[in-house]
């Protein structure tokens, strides 16, 4: 297993990157998951900008294609030299688990392959094709600790020639961690606000920054499940200063809806209760979420969790086309799920 931990991932990245050309990079920090994945797109040499050379793809993209992943990484490119294939929101998606196992049994000499995930359980088909195979480098991306956070900090303190007084560093470091994207633009707001000053001390931290240690989809969808409008607004604005991309909400959402019509399907199939379908079909549940997802579980019929999966991934494939407007028709459709939510559990 060629396992990379957060704090080899530099040396790994300046040293042995580049004898690779299958990466998986996972995790629950978001943004710690784009930086880590843009540099090692950085690292393969490939021109960034050049659209002959490298091809983004989100992981909705190949669920109708299934072969599209190795038909991406066998082709040639134009002008010859090497590509990169870079995947987004990948889950445990069967076109791109099959094509991993058969990429990692006879890897291509002039493609590489980026695969950027969420939040993968051990169990997950993906961590389990990439984990043993050597020649697929898998990088977990966790919540950043307080060494983490204290590097983050001195790094762009230093980059910015600035300095921050111990009480000043506490404080923001109790308001940083939770996605490393996050962290960074709180950090570049606070040196922004402050720059003009030499030395940064309590009261500029009071004044402009805000809590980026929670950032997570996980609130997002949650409030959609409990119907919670307000809670929706709260956790989007947050997740949008954090600069998350707001299809991972979607997806998030998703993923969710589809286990629950797995679920709901095997509650009609055997007459069974919700409590029943959780303990056996519900393990993979944080056990915080389980009232919320039983409860859902119980108010949403088979037909009505068919219809808002549809209309989850029809604003999937809208916002890919008109990238422009992501965050509008994201917002617009878990609102609306939200207050059919709300109106299921009154």
């Amino acid at each position: 297993m060629v396992e990379i931990k957060s704090h080899e991932f530099e040396g790994f990245l300046q040293k042995s990157a580049r004898h690779y050309k299958l990466f998986l990079v996972y995790g629950p920090d978001v943004g710690l998951v784009a930086e880590r994945a843009a540099a090692l797109a950085k690292a393969t040499g490939v021109a960034l900008d050049d659209p002959f050379s490298i091809v983004r793809l989100d992981s909705s993209d190949l669920q109708g294609d299934p072969g599209r992943l190795l038909d991406e990484m066998n082709a040639l490119g134009l002008f010859g030299g090497d590509r990169l294939v870079w995947v987004r929101g990948v889950a445990n998606e069967k076109g791109v688990v099959d094509g991993l196992q058969q990429l990692s049994k006879d890897p291509p000499e002039t493609s590489c392959l980026i695969l950027e995930a969420g939040d993968l359980k051990k169990t997950a088909a993906t961590r389990k094709v990439a984990e043993p195979a050597r020649n697929i480098a898998a990088i977990p991306c966790y919540q950043d600790d307080i060494r983490a956070i204290s590097a983050l900090i001195d790094a762009e303190f230093a980059s910015a020639n600035k300095r921050i007084t111990p009480a000043a560093r506490s404080l923001l470091s109790e308001s940083l961690g939770g996605d490393r994207r996050a962290s960074r633009n709180e950090i570049s707001k606070l040196l922004l606000y402050c720059l003009h000053d030499e030395v940064i001390d309590e009261t500029h931290v009071e004044a402009i920054i805000g809590d980026a240690s929670t950032v997570s989809t996980d609130e997002a969808v949650d409030a959609v499940l409990s119907g919670d409008a307000d809670a929706l607004i709260h956790a989007i604005q947050k997740i949008s200063t954090s600069k998350t991309p707001m299809f991972l909400v979607l997806q998030g959402c998703l993923r969710q809806f589809q286990l629950l019509d797995v679920m709901r399907s095997e509650m009609e199939d055997k007459n069974q209760q919700a409590g029943q379908v959780m303990q056996t079909l519900g393990r993979g549940i944080h056990f915080k979420r389980k009232p919320l997802f039983e409860k859902a579980l119980r108010n949403w019929p088979l037909a009505a969790i068919t219809q808002e999966m549809q209309r989850l991934q029809a604003t999937i494939l809208a916002s890919r086309k008109q990238q422009s407007l992501e965050d509008t028709l994201a917002l617009h459709s878990l609102l609306a799920i939200t207050l059919q939510s709300n109106r299921r559990n009154r």
